[in-house]
């Protein structure tokens, strides 16, 4: 299993410090879970069924043709390698660390790219995967350049992969409206956006010839009638969509001014998390890690991602501990 954020509990054991005293900000998930809605009880007591909207409701919120609900964007992650037969991939890095990995794990080799790499080895890929935003290093790609890679590989029978797990705040520079198309095949988080991490729910986006085929690895059943419930009512709440995305708009800039202020500017980012490289990242998160504030290390790189607190007393404490920092740091 790879390292990931959000590891609260390992946290609290190592530091010795009760899980509810940490502020958690390694995850990159909105720190603003939307309202859980009223669940009537025979979405417990039955399977679930697909006709029920949910499907509709996505399709209308990421103004996509056609939509695949599964167990997480992660259940997605691990079974695409499995729809095509061994070959090259090419996977823009660093992003999150399961891409890579679940094409090696199906025996594909990968050559993980930098953003600069990708024209010269293009051609000789038969998949690409792309993170847009990028996860940790928040870099966004424009739909052109994307469509533009994605033409080039679908002449010869190639896939493009873009997972928009932090897309919900920038909807303008999605593929979902184009997710129709041969070859292309969008990934999209719930829980991220919406603060709802747990409920284990994602969508992939792509035309219904590989839906299907996709469908038949995931199982019957795979999303649970209750988080079914609770998807849809989530994904028609456009009036909180709106409201999501101003204060997770005006915590980031919050952020990223409260880092600068302390000689750690960020080099990237996106609405919910900032991503910073200093030489002393593991110094840096030791140390708020001793004052209970959990960040996310990335030793291989010297970085350290950090998502967004959730209230004033959240932020007071992180601005306290990078004070202190700031004074302890030659």
């Amino acid at each position: 299993m790879l390292e990931h954020g959000g590891r609260l509990r390992q946290a609290a054991l190592q530091y010795g410090i009760g899980e509810t005293d940490w502020l958690d900000l390694s995850s990159g998930l909105a720190p603003w879970p939307f309202a859980v809605p009223a669940i009537a009880e025979r979405a417990w007591a039955r399977l679930p069924e697909t006709d029920d909207g949910l499907e509709h409701a996505a399709c209308a919120y990421y103004g996509a043709p056609n939509v695949l609900p599964v167990p997480g964007s992660q259940c997605a992650i691990q079974l695409l390698p499995r729809l095509r037969r061994t070959g090259k991939v090419g996977v823009l890095s660093p992003c999150y660390a399961e891409h890579a990995e679940a094409w090696r794990r199906n025996g594909h080799v990968v050559r993980e790219v930098m953003e600069q790499e990708v024209d010269f080895y293009l051609d000789t890929l038969d998949v690409l995967v792309v993170v847009n935003p990028n996860n940790p290093t928040g870099l966004s790609l424009s739909p052109e350049r994307l469509l533009e890679w994605h033409a080039r590989l679908v002449q010869r029978g190639g896939w493009l992969v873009v997972d928009e797990a932090f897309m919900d705040n920038t909807p303008d520079l999605s593929l979902a409206a184009q997710s129709h198309r041969t070859g292309l095949i969008v990934l999209r988080s719930f829980g991220k956006f919406f603060g709802l991490a747990g409920v284990r729910l994602g969508f992939v986006l792509a035309e219904l010839k590989l839906l299907k085929l996709l469908a038949e690895q995931v199982g019957p059943w795979a999303v649970s009638g209750p988080t079914r419930v609770l998807g849809q009512a989530c994904l028609l709440d456009y009036e909180a969509h709106a409201r999501q995305r101003e204060r997770s708009e005006r915590a980031s800039e919050r952020l990223v001014a409260l880092l600068s202020q302390y000689g750690l500017p960020p080099l990237g980012g996106c609405a919910l998390f900032q991503w910073l490289i200093t030489p002393h990242a593991e110094r840096l998160y030791d140390f708020m890690a001793r004052r209970s504030i959990l960040l996310r290390l990335f030793p291989h790189n010297s970085s350290v991602r950090l998502g967004l607190p959730g209230d004033e007393a959240d932020w007071l404490k992180l601005e306290h501990a990078l004070q202190a920092y700031a004074q302890e740091t030659p």
